[in-house]
């Protein structure tokens, strides 16, 4: 929401807002912009008739006070995706969705778009190098955005990705996540397909054939005025811990790795193939991205340790990621250790979705906090109905950071991969630490 207030502010609009809690790095770069609320809280008298348009956040309730008097003086008011849409009718709106990849996708093209000076804005939800906004409205000609099937508002309730109405779409994946808003698979399923129903007449989808549910979905809804192109993983070879991409004859050294991420790149290419890019310069593009913030995010390594970062939390991504890095690295030991931190992933009865993505691992820790159960008011959760929903043998269980760091401390680092997978921060820990402090001790 504060990226998306400064980028109307920069494009010229008068643009305040309220909040009942503002954190860092929102705090300072509302402040540089010169829109930071003056006090903290909400003050319905600031909502006038004067307003053009009343943007509301996700955390904002029903019963805010603000919300009550825009609705009594019957101003226009957006959640956060029908206002990108509202700024965006005129541009092709390029859509990324799915259960996994889908910010690492959105990120490839907003890169591969800047090597190859494309003007156009976007909406991602990741730090991307050489880009100082995670928002951007202008008077572009295209849009990139990565659509999350999460709800729009606090009062609308459909996924963010059903206001967006795609020219072009792409689906990288199904997987069921949220279960607190999409308490079964079937209804998690169901919103894809709604999404296939909201891309423009005349457009494109491209869409993972690979997964099975999704390639089902496509099948079963297909429309004679779109146009569809599915994609798997394409030709490339992996050689000493390099991966080397084939698009259309031509190589493109990866800094990236991992099945996934080939996916993805794939993805990208067949979009940007409608934005008029040509191999070649896809090629050169798309072998510069170092990817986005916490995604296979590289933070120490010597001569034979590595430490890695990923913001993988569902079992899908906790999958992928643990792939990918065992087959780019099958010398290596792989230490994997995963927080459980999210809403679906503390809850015993989705345990079991997680069977075995642990298994490649040498050695794996699951960590969950309790006081991550207290602020969600979720039941306790026990270590052994973790163990069992694994199925993984010798799997370590934590719930405590203090059993965490006693074991990532007594582990040998010598030719491995340490892996941190999480959401969350490990209730605290100082992962950038840890990893050069091992790094640095091992040389």
């Amino acid at each position: 929401m504060h990226q998306l207030a400064i980028a109307l502010k920069r494009k010229g609009y008068g643009v305040t807002g309220s909040d009942d809690e503002i954190f860092e790095p929102a705090r300072t770069n509302l402040e540089k912009e010169a829109i930071l609320p003056p006090v903290i809280g909400w003050f319905p008298e600031r909502i006038t008739s004067s307003l053009d348009a009343v943007i509301l956040g996700m955390h904002a309730k029903e019963d805010n006070p603000e919300l009550v008097k825009a609705k009594e003086l019957n101003l226009p008011i957006y959640s956060f995706p029908e206002y990108i849409y509202k700024e965006s009718i005129n541009k092709t709106r390029v859509v990324v969705g799915g259960s996994h990849g889908k910010t690492s996708t959105t990120a490839m093209l907003m890169h591969v778009l800047k090597q190859c000076n494309k003007e156009f804005d976007y909406l991602v939800g990741a730090r991307l190098e050489g880009f100082d906004q995670s928002v951007n409205i202008t008077d572009a000609p295209i849009i990139i955005c990565e659509g999350d099937e999460y709800p729009a508002s606090a009062i609308e309730r459909r996924p963010k990705f059903h206001f967006l109405f795609p020219h072009i779409a792409v689906i990288t994946g199904i997987a069921w996540d949220h279960i607190n808003i999409f308490p079964t698979f079937e209804n998690y399923v169901e919103q894809f397909k709604i999404f296939l129903d909201k891309i423009e007449t005349d457009g494109h989808l491209v869409y993972n054939q690979t997964d099975e549910v999704l390639n089902d979905l496509v099948q079963k809804n297909k429309r004679e005025a779109i146009y569809y192109h599915p994609y798997s993983i394409p030709q490339h070879t992996i050689n000493n811990g390099k991966t080397v991409m084939v698009i259309d004859g031509q190589e493109a050294p990866l800094k990236v790795f991992g099945n996934h991420n080939l996916l993805n790149a794939q993805a990208a290419w067949l979009v940007c193939k409608q934005l008029n890019i040509s191999a070649t310069q896809f090629c050169n593009a798309i072998s510069t991205f170092t990817g986005a913030a916490k995604r296979l995010e590289l933070l120490a390594e010597n001569n034979h340790t590595i430490v890695y970062r990923d913001f993988a939390h569902a079992p899908s991504k906790v999958k992928a990621t643990i792939e990918a890095v065992k087959n780019q690295f099958p010398d290596k030991k792989l230490y994997a250790v995963l927080e459980l931190h999210t809403y679906s992933s503390l809850n015993e009865a989705f345990m079991q979705e997680y069977k075995n993505v642990m298994q490649p691992a040498d050695a794996s820790v699951v960590f969950y906090s309790k006081h991550a159960l207290e602020l969600k008011r979720l039941p306790e959760l026990k270590k052994e109905a973790v163990q069992n929903g694994f199925g993984t043998q010798n799997l370590n269980v934590f719930n405590t950071k203090a059993e965490l760091e006693e074991w990532l401390n007594n582990q040998n680092y010598t030719n491995s991969v340490l892996l941190l997978m999480s959401s969350g921060n490990y209730e605290g820990l100082n992962v950038e630490s840890f990893a050069k402090t091992i790094t640095q001790a091992a040389n």
